[in-house]
């Protein structure tokens, strides 16, 4: 056996250290010994692997992969829009890119590589330090900058920034950001620009599939920028409006015209552009200031775009009205407009006018001035029909002149427009006087025989007051009646306030206010120089309106009595006031061109036969019919 020491070398010298680990060796070959280091070997392994792999309490509540830990979260994760393709990559990609990182670890489903400790490190549920970026100091998950379309992760949500942190409700559009985000900086840049996060849907354990971002995503502005806004979860973003340009819709034929026709009326006050919401406030507003306007304040301002109609282009025009085609040399008189002091009057479109009285009936009751407006309208609107064929007078009359009633026909678009005779509005008679001849009078207590024909119309406009200036009338001697008693003597007034009182109780009991609008045209104004319509009165040499106010006659005193009468009704009124209005246009009466073919008599004076009274067509009458249309514009609007 050989010698032990031949093989140790001395204390303290260069053997000792082999000395050392050969008696270690030695101890380990014992069963016992081998068994408590293998124990403790595998116990350390087990150990280690047990705090990379198990995530910590404060997390795993949030995480429901237990390959997903705070451990690899480092760095926060870039979340954009992500295909329902990527949910196949396995969910021990992380610990595989953590052990084996590359350039592309955020793209391959790993985790970017942490930053260096710093003094902000945490203490994790289990026990683990974990270093926590900069980024997360705050609360708050900041998206970064990234070269590469970052993906949703399966079942990937936003990490806690401590035990106690609140998961948030499931929904979409959330944004990350807080207010105390606005100035966090990353280890390598000084400040995030231009970055996007749309968090994903929160999910249970058992789906995988991760929510696939919708559009409308909440943008996070750079730091320090005041466009750093939050959106509610609870509120999606709307979409973004369209800022289109208003077309002015128009009527060609038989189409209808479209409810935004108005949006051309706005036009004409400067509003080229008209978008979306802002064209239908425009219009809302430019209808009230209609509502709330005095049409009837006003002046007559020279436009040569008028008139509405060619002269001579219309047949229909009765030939007292037709002054063109008698021989009236001048025209300035037909480049008038009527505008009102308080809003813009809205020029007649006929083919829109059309269309709002398609199927319906508009009806003129009263005297020659209401037949003169009459005529204006059906030679306006005729105008804008293709075909005139398709526009004819019910009975196949062509004058308008000596008949109880006419009816214009528009057949395609199954309306009338109509003129029934009634120049008192009121019932004229006859009764037996003492010689056995019958005596004319007029019976106040009852209306005219015609109004049952039209008190279902759609739209009526009565008038009446010229013919209460006849001699009968004025002087109202044995000529008014109520029941069998004939008055031997009454004012005109009166007798003009209890016929209009008549007329109004009839109104009230048979028009319905539901079905029928009902307007009444004021007292058109005359201009007779030199004496009266029956003494030789004339207007023939003007032909210019009147331009200074303290030359218009004073207000008659029947349209007093009239708007008491109104006052009393049950049934609302439009008064059509051109009273005013026509007191300026002392040029627009035929004057002595009210004829082609004059008799003898009217050769040898015609300054004895004027006509200042009625209106020459095109002219003021036209006016207003232009009125009408911006009333009806206001009222169907109402209805």
């Amino acid at each position: 056996m050989a010698d032990p020491s031949k093989h140790h070398l001395p204390i303290g010298g260069g053997g000792g250290l082999f000395f050392f680990y050969s008696d270690l060796r030695s101890l380990l070959r014992t069963k016992r010994t081998a068994a408590l280091a293998y124990g403790l070997t595998f116990a350390f392994v087990a150990f280690t692997f047990f705090l990379l792999l198990n995530p910590s309490s404060s997390s795993s509540s949030d995480s429901s992969s237990p390959w997903f830990s705070n451990i690899f979260a480092t760095a926060p994760a870039t979340a954009t829009a992500a295909s329902a393709a990527d949910s196949y990559r396995s969910q021990s990609s992380p610990l595989f890119s953590y052990f084996f990182p590359n350039e592309d670890g955020a793209a391959a489903g790993g985790a970017v590589s942490s930053p260096p400790p710093s003094s902000d490190n945490v203490r994790t549920g289990s026990n683990a330090t974990v270093s926590r970026p900069p980024e997360e100091r705050n609360g708050t998950r900041v998206p970064v900058n990234s070269d590469k379309d970052p993906i949703f992760r399966p079942n990937q949500t936003a990490n806690a920034s401590t035990a106690s942190a609140a998961k948030p409700p499931p929904a979409r559009n959330i944004t990350l950001s807080s207010p105390g985000s606005a100035a966090l900086e990353t280890p390598k840049q000084d400040e995030v620009k231009n970055a996007t996060q749309s968090a994903a849907k929160l999910e249970t354990p058992k789906q995988t599939t991760p929510e696939v971002p919708k559009q409308n995503q909440t943008s996070v502005a750079a730091p320090g920028s005041s466009a750093n806004r939050t959106q509610s979860p609870a509120e999606p973003l709307a979409p973004p409006a369209k800022n289109d340009t208003a077309k002015v819709a128009q009527v060609v034929g038989e189409k209808q015209i479209k409810p935004n026709y108005t949006n051309s009326l706005l036009r004409k006050q400067g509003n080229d552009t008209v978008s979306g919401t802002s064209a239908k406030q425009g219009t809302g507003d430019w209808i009230e200031s209609l509502k709330k306007c005095d049409f009837f304040d006003g002046e007559w301002v020279k436009d040569d775009s008028y008139p509405l109609y060619k002269p001579g282009s219309c047949s229909l025009i009765d030939e007292q009205f037709n002054c063109i085609l008698n021989g009236r040399p001048d025209k300035d008189y037909q480049k008038y407009r009527w505008r009102p002091k308080g809003c813009n009057l809205p020029r007649l479109n006929a083919r829109h006018m059309i269309e709002l009285l398609r199927g319906k009936r508009l009806v003129f009751v009263g005297d020659s001035l209401n037949r003169n407006m009459w005529e204006s309208l059906v030679c306006i609107l005729r105008g804008a029909v293709k075909d005139h064929k398709k526009v004819y007078e019910a009975s196949g009359r062509q004058h308008f002149r000596g008949e109880a009633s006419y009816s214009f026909v528009f057949k395609d678009y199954d309306f009338t427009v109509e003129f029934f005779v009634s120049p008192f509005l009121v019932r004229e008679w006859e009764m037996p006087d003492k010689n056995g001849s019958k005596k004319e009078t007029l019976r106040l207590d009852l209306v005219g025989r015609s109004s049952d024909q039209y008190k279902d119309a759609d739209i009526i406009i009565f008038n009446t007051g010229h013919w209460w200036t006849h001699d009968k009338t004025s002087k109202g001697k044995d000529y008014y009646q109520e029941g069998s008693h004939v008055y031997g003597e009454l004012n005109v007034l009166e007798a003009f306030r209890k016929a209009l009182t008549t007329w109004g109780r009839w109104v009230d009991a048979n028009v319905n206010p539901m079905k029928s609008i009902v307007f009444f045209r004021g007292y058109s104004d005359s201009h007779f120089s030199g004496g009266q319509w029956n003494s030789g009165g004339q207007c023939d040499h003007e032909t210019q309106p009147i331009k200074n106010d303290t030359y218009l006659r004073q207000y008659p005193p029947k349209m007093i009595v009239l708007e008491k009468v109104f006052r009393g009704m049950k049934t609302h009124v439009n008064y059509l006031n051109v009273t005013k209005m026509t007191d300026y246009r002392k040029d627009g009466h035929p004057s002595i061109y009210r004829k082609r073919h004059l008799t003898d008599v009217e050769r040898r004076s015609p300054l004895r036969f004027q006509d200042c009274s009625h209106w020459c067509l095109p002219g003021v009458p036209d006016a207003w019919n232009e009125i009408l249309y911006a009333e009806l514009l206001v009222k169907l609007n109402q209805k």
